[in-house]
Formats: C-alpha cells, structure tokens, sequence
C-alpha cells in the first residue's frame, strides 16, 4: 500500500442468504490508483462483494463487517449517503449493459445527465463531455453515435457505452464486474488500460472482478483469490500468479491452457464448487484439494502472512510443494 488512509477499506465482510454466508468475513483494501483483481470460479462471491460496495446488493441479503470509502464508513449508511458518493466518488461497470441503459433515451443524452447530475454543466458543456467519454471509450465516430439508441449499438459497443459512463466523472474509484466479457482481446486491453489510465493528473483506483487470470496479470497489482465466499490468496499479482502458496490458486493455474507440458493432458480441478448451504467444518476447498489433511477438514484456515506481502488460507501452506500447481499436474 502507497498511502496512510487506502481509498477503499473492507473488513469482515459478511453477505447471507436466508439459508447461508455466501460473503464469508472477508477483508481488503484498494489504495489511491491501484488496480485489485478479485478472482475465482463461479458463485465464488466476487460479484457480490463489488456490489456490496456500492450498496446495490438485491433484496433480503443480510450484510454486517465495514466498507469505508476515503475513511467514511457506507455499510449501513442510508441510501441518500450511498447516491451522494455513486457516479462522484465511485462508479460502477456491470456485466450486463441492458441492466443499466435506458431504452428510450439515446446515449448521448445518458452520459449528458450522468455528467450533469454530478458537475454543475450547461447543456452544451454536458453533451461535449458525453461525447469525449464515449471517444474515450473507442466509439467510432462518437459525436453522431451518441444521437443513437442502445439498440443500435452491438453488445460489445454497449459495454463501451457503459464504461464511458462510469469514467465520465471521472471517479476516485471505479467498480468493474467483468467489464469487457463481450469483447475482443484488441479491445478489451484497449478498454481495461482506458479504466486504469489517470485523469486529471490522478490515476483512478479500480476493483477489477473477473475470471480470467490472464486479464488479472495484465493489469492488476495486486490480486484477491476467492473460494466458496472467503479469501484463499491474496498479494502482488507477480509473485502469486507465478508462485502460487494455496493449492486453490495453484488449480486455477495449473488449468490455464498452454501450462501442459507437451503430451500431457491438461490438468484440471476434480470436483465441483462447494455451494454455500452445504459447507461443514474445515476448510471449504478439501474435499477437492489433492493435499488436503485431516486437519484441513476439521478446522476452516485463517489468513496469515506467508512473505511476499501476501496472504494465505492454508493450513499445509508450509508443506506444499514449490510450485504448489504441481499438485494438479499428472506425473511425466
């Protein structure tokens, strides 16, 4: 970390359901332009942890632990105090642009009101600014595609649009859940420096949730592995996505393709997810972990510092072997 306050803080944050945790005390920080990748399979918790930082989780889910944005604590804050720091402070990039883009408003006049419900703008000022944000963003021809509808535009061009969106204030911290699933590789490393790049002579902090860890080491600092609601590894993406301590993390890598030896078949995670309403004592990765003990199966493991500035959940963190994505890989 850079600075004496980081810009985000979260400290055992907790999300349940009717029946069971999904968001298991689950603690991070993003500082000042930095970049922190949350990764991790399918029902993990990564999407509801973004949300729950801007307050946007659905109804019934029952949250406690502390996210503090430049040192002001928002868990429990009242939705007026959450729509005071929305689109100023923090901006948010969902999956799903439909989600977030009116139909019967072109999205010109979209970005336009995003700009002036925020700065003090004339009209005039608020569609220049609009415009910009989406040339930004890799519009072609941005000045007349902004006159355009959402329907109009491809589902990778309105991704784009809500990218600009969320940039067109030009936010202290930005939120992106998977933000360039419908596009290309060209333009989703276009897209993913655009978020990260300084403005105003600040370089903007960003949550960056996404399954792919190719995207994660292109431009991530650090790096947050979640499995089944808690924190597995976390640290800077260099030393964890290349020498990897929890064997979770070494899985995911291990069944990267191209990491096969020649003529070997391609390693892979046995087993499936472990579901939130079906976790018992111990670590939730055992029953899937090739080096798993009987310790591992009776006692959950705590994070704890394993050098590296980074943390692990491990109890057989010690005992692994390096690389620990040797567990997964069939002997030559």
């Amino acid at each position: 970390m850079t600075g004496a306050q980081p810009l985000l803080r979260v400290r055992d944050l907790r999300i349940a359901g009717p029946d069971a945790e999904l968001v298991r005390g689950l603690s991070f920080e993003v500082d000042h332009g930095e970049t922190v990748a949350v990764v991790g399979e399918s029902g993990a918790g990564k999407s509801l942890t973004a949300r729950a930082v801007l307050g946007l989780l659905p109804p019934g889910l029952r949250v406690s632990g502390s996210v503090r944005l430049d040192g002001r604590e928002l868990r429990g804050a009242p939705e007026r105090r959450y729509r005071q720091v929305r689109g100023r402070r923090v901006a948010f990039v969902p999956q799903d642009a439909l989600s977030v883009l009116s139909p019967v408003h072109t999205v010109g006049d979209q970005l336009a009101l995003a700009a002036r419900s925020v700065r003090r703008l004339s009209r005039r000022a608020a569609a220049e600014r609009a415009v910009a944000a989406l040339e930004r963003a890799g519009i072609p021809d941005a000045a007349r595609r902004a006159r355009a509808y959402p329907h109009e535009f491809s589902g990778g061009m309105r991704q784009r649009v809500v990218i600009a969106m969320a940039t067109v204030n030009e936010p202290a911290l930005i939120v992106a859940d998977e933000p360039t699933t419908a596009l290309d590789p060209v333009v989703q490393d276009r897209i993913l420096r655009m978020l990260g790049e300084p403005r105003e002579g600040t370089r903007p902090g960003l949550l960056l949730v996404t399954h792919d860890l190719a995207v994660a080491a292109a431009h991530a600092d650090r790096v947050l592995v979640m499995y089944a609601g808690r924190l597995v590894e976390s640290g800077p993406v260099g030393p964890v996505l290349r020498r990897p301590r929890a064997p979770y993390t070494g899985g995911l890598l291990a069944s990267l393709p191209g990491r096969a030896a020649t003529g070997r078949r391609l390693p892979s995670i046995g087993g499936s997810p472990s579901r939130p309403g079906a976790l018992t004592l111990g670590c939730a990765f055992a029953p899937r972990c090739p080096a798993a003990a009987d310790e591992c199966r009776q006692r959950e493991p705590q994070p704890h510092e394993a050098g590296d500035e980074r943390l692990v959940a491990c109890h057989r963190v010690g005992d692994l072997p390096d690389p620990v994505t040797e567990l997964f890989e069939e002997p030559a």
